[in-house]
């Protein structure tokens, strides 16, 4: 993959020297704009910035998805061992599901922070004018502010049931779960 890439940047980098090459006789037969060639690799490459800008949100989505996906099976594990009075089963549950739902408002464990650390270090903010308009934090790709304290505070509120679950208090945690989850799916 990453051969390809590379050699896909390297075809880029040579087609731009060539342009370059020529302008000067082109300057020579009176073009004084930037020759069309020039243009349409430009917006080539404008292309497969923006596509990889919209890669990133699917893959952060998709991330997102297979945490949410893992809380729901958590929350009825919870949810069954509780039933068959395995506390011990249902604390296990409890603690992951907590875990589950963090990682949806952290976009992610520890690991994937440190890529968008990297990201950010690099420049890149996918979401710079919603960071401006505090609607987003620093780095983040999907996850809203707002979204990121519903999720952290019902991790907090399930980690703590963690010794003692009942399911009411599961599912209403749940419940907020699954509406903050429901503010960033986007729009069809």
């Amino acid at each position: 993959m990453t051969k390809t890439i590379g050699r896909g940047w390297v075809a880029v980098v040579l087609a731009l020297v060539a342009l370059v090459v020529a302008a000067p006789a082109r300057a020579q037969q009176g073009g004084t704009g930037t020759p069309p060639e020039m243009v349409a690799t430009y917006q080539t490459l404008a292309d497969a910035i923006l596509a990889v800008k919209a890669t990133e949100a699917n893959l952060v989505r998709t991330m997102l998805g297979a945490a949410y996906a893992h809380a729901q099976m958590e929350l009825a594990r919870a949810k069954t061992a509780i039933g068959a009075k395995d506390m011990k089963t249902a604390s296990a549950a409890v603690e992951s599901l907590a875990a589950r739902v963090g990682q949806l408002g952290s976009e992610g464990d520890n690991a994937i922070g440190a890529v968008r650390k990297r990201l950010l270090e690099g420049g890149h903010h996918h979401n710079s004018e919603g960071e401006k308009q505090g609607i987003y934090d620093e780095g983040y790709v999907v996850v809203t502010r707002a979204a990121k304290k519903s999720f952290l505070d019902a991790s907090k509120a399930i980690g703590q049931m963690a010794q003692a679950p009942q399911v009411a208090a599961l599912e209403a945690e749940w419940a907020k779960v699954q509406a903050a989850w429901g503010t960033l799916q986007p729009a069809k």
